[in-house]
């Protein structure tokens, strides 16, 4: 990837995941993608408009054993 991409593009990590936070309309939250990233756990906001709210914990789980490591 870095090759196509070049170096200052490339991701530091990639995060596999069962899904992504979206709204019941079917938007994906960045905002709180971005929170997990920069791994603001507990500033997540209001996240009782996610289809699945369940998806957020696991990508603060994967998120926090992958920094462990």
């Amino acid at each position: 990837m870095r090759k196509e991409i070049g170096p200052i593009a490339s991701p530091d990590f990639i995060q596999w995941a069962p899904g992504l936070p979206k709204t019941r309309s079917g938007t994906i939250m960045r905002r709180i993608l971005r929170k997990i990233a920069t791994a603001e756990y507990d500033a997540l906001g209001d996240i009782s408009t996610l289809a699945d709210p369940g998806v957020v914990q696991h990508l603060i789980e994967t998120h926090r054993s992958m920094n462990a490591a």
